[in-house]
């Protein structure tokens, strides 16, 4: 009996180490961030990541200059070597902290927006990730009361871009996420099997039905695909945020993902991905999620993403 009990407590203890070690987690973690200078910026070197999310106009690729602002965010990721999920979105001017009802915010037809992606993909053969409408349920966008031409605009990305990973619906944690999703599922006909969420709420609020929300209204997995600690923002949010809020939020970002990680089973369970946004804010931000301060200095919540990153799939 003594010796049973030699034997099986370094068993034990190994067994109790093994348990209190932190598991790699099967989601894997890139960034959004719409500044190529940050490529070059060590920290983010540190980061050792590997994908990026960029969002686009839709219509990008026929403006000069704004063509020309794809071209060196694309070149410098490209060097970096890292995989981009282009995300499209209204025409640039659209939402400016108010509501605009300009031209720019007119939903495109489906013709015009298929035939801005084909340019775009003709321009940026080597892309292979897109995301069909940033923020599809947000009231600045045109899309907020068309789910049905949101899903023919995920229609025509996977039409037209064979062997590509595209996300359909990429919604906000809303009231309205439920019936948007739904509606989006509907028009698909439960074809799209890749949603994705952007999670603030329930990581800044310490709630999780946004995110259990779209788990049990489509199928598929889920990438959460803008999310983050949330340093600073409107006074009418209701958020009191600062940085050391924003820390624990983003420690709570990842707890969350864990939570319904792609290798559990269940149908809570298939978040694959996660790009918080973003890395460097700049200067009088409206919304700041921000890893780093404008000065480029570091923040609480640098250190504990880049703790949460390390242990996620690479």
């Amino acid at each position: 009996m003594k010796t049973t009990k030699r034997l099986l407590l370094p068993l034990i203890v190994l067994g109790s180490l093994l348990a209190a070690a932190p598991a790699q987690a099967a989601f894997v973690v890139g960034i959004g961030d719409q500044s190529p200078g940050m490529f070059a910026n060590q920290l983010w070197k540190d980061l050792r990541l590997k994908k990026v999310r960029y969002i686009v106009p839709y219509d990008a690729i026929n403006n000069r200059a704004q063509s020309a602002d794809v071209d060196r965010y694309m070149t410098a990721a490209r060097a970096a070597r890292q995989e981009v999920l282009v995300h499209f979105s209204a025409r640039r001017g659209c939402f400016d902290g108010k509501y605009s009802k300009s031209k720019a915010c007119r939903i495109p037809s489906v013709a015009a927006y298929t035939k801005n992606f084909k340019a775009f993909k003709k321009r940026y053969p080597y892309v292979k990730t897109y995301g069909t409408w940033n923020e599809a349920n947000h009231v600045s966008q045109p899309t907020f009361k068309n789910p049905r031409r949101a899903a023919q605009f995920y229609t025509a990305l996977k039409r037209n871009c064979r062997g590509c990973k595209v996300v359909a619906g990429d919604l906000l944690d809303s009231s309205n996420l439920r019936s948007y999703a739904s509606a989006m599922n509907r028009a698909l006909k439960g074809r799209a099997k890749l949603w994705g969420l952007h999670n603030y709420s329930d990581v800044n609020r310490n709630r999780t039905r946004g995110t259990t929300t779209l788990l049990r209204t489509v199928p598929g997995d889920v990438w959460v695909t803008e999310t983050g600690g949330i340093v600073s923002f409107d006074a009418a949010s209701g958020f009191k945020p600062s940085e050391r809020a924003a820390s624990t939020a983003l420690k709570r970002m990842f707890s969350l993902a864990n939570r319904y990680d792609s290798r559990l089973r269940g149908y809570k369970s298939r978040i694959s991905r996660l790009y918080p946004y973003n890395f460097q804010e700049q200067e009088n931000a409206r919304f700041d999620a921000a890893l780093l301060a404008p000065n480029g200095s570091p923040r609480k919540g640098y250190a504990t993403f880049k703790a949460g990153a390390r242990r996620a799939k690479k």
